[in-house]
């Protein structure tokens, strides 16, 4: 697509991806590819910003060593070599005072340095810090933009006068005050900065679902020049359960026109941004998107999409955001087959903060509750934003009154403090890994303000940690699954796979269509569970056998669709698992392995259903729950109104929310291994087909003093089994679960509901019967013998 569609009629339009976000910084090595990857798809920009390289904003003042300014160099002439233009950013803003010389000295020598190494093109960044002047600077600047105009002016200057780009403080809608058209803050620097000098926007929001027509003319009126854009529409770093492989949309190409540029700023794992920035570059090169297609309904459509096959005769200079991602699947392909290894343990790249204080979110119309998880609340009045964090469990929403009228609230905590990192990571040392190193707590800077974008650990909310990679490559780690591999096409990932993947991690304010299609699924065998309840089967039997029940045949239909859609997850896990690029596997695995958990559980509990158990408490939850599919959500979610760490979790946890229970947290605790594998057990519910496998393991292990290895001991009698395992199987078989490993049956897990009912049951019916199968008249001397075996 990005060489068929038209060339975009504007030559200096800035397109590309700036790597902007918190967390693990990309590699050398990576950006390298990434300059490539450009070149082919004919976009030709790059901005070099990541948020915890440590020179570039916490350290913002320290040259750079001899090393990291030969890596920094080999950088920038990789990306020229490719004809890409790579911005160097920096970000002084957390501890910057305007108005002193030695400082301005400071920030001119590190840029000289730069500029040395042969960097053309500079931005500075003050996003993401408080609006407060020093004492110093307040008896110098009329205002915190006069501050920040004065000093890019002269830097931008001193550089002479090169590409240069500016992210301000109020970089989107959602953050002027007290809005666009009258902010002090924005009006200044578009009056008083540089006209040369281009200025970055994210939109509506932090993250916005779409950028319309209406708004950037707004803001280029103020700034008095067309924005650059930011697009944090991939952006992943307050959220480590979701990852965003979709396609870039809710941007019209009409804008182009409109834009000085559009700059991606994507997912932290570099691997897992080949959709995002290969549609973008298929977006710039477009024209106008397709005829029935508006912004408003295009993610509605999307979702009842059967047939996508009509797409593709579109014209070339349509963007049609289904018809982009297919053509960038093609082309991902290959990249899974890439011979390529991966340098230590798998650990997700966000980094994580700590919980505080309760806080309640105003949702309009929500009368129901939600299961809630770490979060970040920003709002039109305030640049700083507030770190929200709750745990899985669900919580209810209680009554408020908003300007005099109850509404509902969602009840979650606020962080009102952040410690600082507690490593420093360099990604301008090694080529091909990131170098961190503990942080000296002499030495510490002062702590940064929590950004929007920073991401929250929704697995602990009790602790802070920064993960980094290990510093030195385990070989182990990088052949355990290739070893194994057989050379056959059966293992590879098919495009049909890479689009279940894509629909699985979607977009934040959308579902793919076929995670729709899990939830749909899920949430209506669930709540058509009681037709084949036991009672109702049991009534279905007394009735005529022409009767065929048809909803029952329907319900056990969508049970084996259920089943297929979950071992099409399955042989996602497997292919991913098997492919050779162990750098790409590193980064999807986790991801993959999380939706795979939670979609086998909720098939095994269908299963369950399946057998006629029909919990009591299944209706008050379903009537009670706050999900996907309850009044409101769905909607909220959609609309882009909110940003969407709001609704963290993605798909995972959307289908987390539909089981019926009341804090299930601790059911979906699955910690991802280490080193990549396809080893896959399944805990399902236990049916009585499955009783003669259960008794012999609980042979295999209880039968310890069997030293007679010509006896198989399937042929022992039942006698332990019948005392362990069996009462369980028989009164207590709803509470009974079994392990599979390939199909075969390798463990089990029993339980009662109730101990002092469960003991009454044995009294009543199982000692009687176990009387009577081993009766002491006629005890043989083997059954006596093993009785007395000793057992675990």
């Amino acid at each position: 697509m990005a060489d068929n569609c038209c060339v975009s009629q504007n030559d200096n339009f800035i397109c590309g991806v700036v790597e902007g976000f918190y967390g693990r910084p990309w590699t050398t090595e990576q950006r390298k590819d990434l300059f490539q990857k450009l070149k082919k798809w004919g976009v030709g920009c790059y901005v070099y910003a990541p948020k915890d390289d440590y020179k570039h904003r916490a350290y913002w003042r320290d040259l750079y060593t001899v090393e990291e300014a030969e890596q920094l160099g080999g950088l920038i002439s990789a990306a020229r070599d490719c004809g890409v233009t790579l911005y160097y950013a920096l970000s002084p803003g957390l501890d910057m005072t305007y108005s002193s010389q030695k400082e301005i000295a400071t920030l001119k020598r590190k840029l000289d340095q730069v500029a040395q190494c042969g960097c053309k093109a500079f931005a500075l960044l003050f996003d993401d810090i408080e609006p407060d002047m020093s004492p110093a600077d307040k008896e110098v600047f009329q205002s915190f933009a006069h501050a920040q105009v004065s000093i890019t002016n002269e830097i931008f200057q001193h550089l002479g006068q090169p590409k240069f780009l500016v992210c301000p403080t109020q970089y989107c809608s959602a953050r002027a005050v007290p809005n666009v058209q009258n902010s002090d803050y924005l009006n200044t620097l578009g009056s008083k900065l540089a006209p040369r000098i281009d200025i970055m926007w994210t939109g509506q929001k932090v993250i916005s679902r779409s950028l319309s027509t209406e708004s950037i003319r707004e803001i280029t009126d103020v700034l008095r020049r067309p924005p650059v854009i930011w697009d944090n529409l991939h952006a992943n770093d307050y959220d480590q359960k979701r990852v965003f492989l979709g396609p870039y949309q809710g941007r019209s190409p009409d804008l182009i026109s409109q834009l000085r540029g559009v700059l991606t700023n994507p997912n932290c794992e570099y691997g897992a941004n080949f959709v995002a920035i290969h549609t973008l570059a298929q977006w710039s090169k477009c024209t106008s998107d397709p005829p029935s297609i508006t912004h408003d309904n295009e993610s509605m459509k999307l979702e009842t999409e059967s047939d996508e096959e009509g797409i593709i005769d579109l014209p070339e200079n349509i963007y049609h955001s289904r018809r982009a991602l297919r053509i960038a699947i093609k082309e991902w392909i290959p990249e899974f087959r890439r011979q390529k290894q991966a340098h230590g343990p798998i650990i997700k790249p966000q980094p994580t903060i700590s919980i505080m204080s309760p806080v309640a979110i105003p949702l309009a119309s929500f009368n129901t509750c939600m299961a809630t998880s770490t979060t970040t609340i920003t709002t039109s009045t305030s640049t700083a934003p507030l770190s929200l964090s709750t745990t899985n469990n669900v919580e209810p929403i209680s009554s408020t009154t908003v300007n005099g009228s109850p509404t509902n609230v969602l009840q979650t905590a606020v962080a009102v403090t952040m410690n600082p990192p507690l490593v420093i990571m360099n990604s301008l040392v090694s080529e091909s890994k990131v170098i961190s190193e503990p942080m000296d707590c002499n030495m510490s800077p002062a702590p940064s303000p929590q950004s929007s974008d920073t991401a929250m650990n929704t697995d602990n909310g009790s602790s802070v940690s920064m993960q980094i990679e290990t510093p030195s490559p385990s070989v182990d780690m990088v052949v355990d699954v290739i070893q194994d591999r057989k050379h056959s096409y059966e293992r590879d990932l098919t495009e049909e796979d890479l689009l279940l993947m894509c629909d699985l991690f979607y977009l934040p304010f959308e579902h793919g269509p076929q995670s729709v299609q899990y939830l749909t699924e899920f949430n209506w065998l669930k709540s058509n569970a009681y037709l084949v309840s036991n009672e109702n089967l049991r009534k279905s039997k007394k009735k005529d056998s022409n009767d065929s029940k048809p909803e029952i045949e329907e319900w056990y239909e969508r049970a084996k669709r259920m089943d297929e859609l979950t071992e099409q997850v399955n042989e996602l896990f497997q292919r991913l698992t098997f492919s050779a690029n162990r750098e790409l596997v590193h980064d999807l695995y986790p991801y993959v392995w999380d939706v795979r958990c939670v979609i086998s559980l909720l098939n095994f509990y269908v299963k369950w259903l399946s057998e006629g158990h029909f919990p009591q408490s299944i209706t008050n939850y379903t009537l009670g729950s706050y999900t996907w599919f309850s009044k409101g959500w769905k909607e909220s979610f959609m609309s882009g109104d909110q940003e969407p760490w709001v609704f963290r979790g993605g798909l995972v946890a959307d289908l987390q929310r539909l089981m019926p229970v009341d804090a299930g947290s601790d059911l979906f605790i699955y910690k991802p291994p280490d080193t990549p594998t396809n080893k896959m057990y399944n805990v399902r519910p236990y049916t009585f087909e499955d009783e003669s496998a259960v008794y012999n393991i609980c042979r295999c292990t209880c039968y310890t003093s069997v030293d007679d290895h010509s006896i198989n001991k399937s042929d022992l009698p039942d006698l332990i089994p019948d005392r362990l395992v069996g009462s369980y199987l028989t009164l207590s078989p709803e509470l009974c679960f079994v392990v599979e490993d390939n199909g075969t049956i390798i463990g089990y897990a029993l339980a009662a509901l109730n101990a002092k009912e469960f003991y009454q049951k044995l009294q009543v019916s199982w000692f009687p019967e176990m009387c009577s199968k081993y009766p002491l008249d006629n005890s043989t001397e083997e059954i006596q013998s093993v009785s007395q075996v000793s057992y675990h």
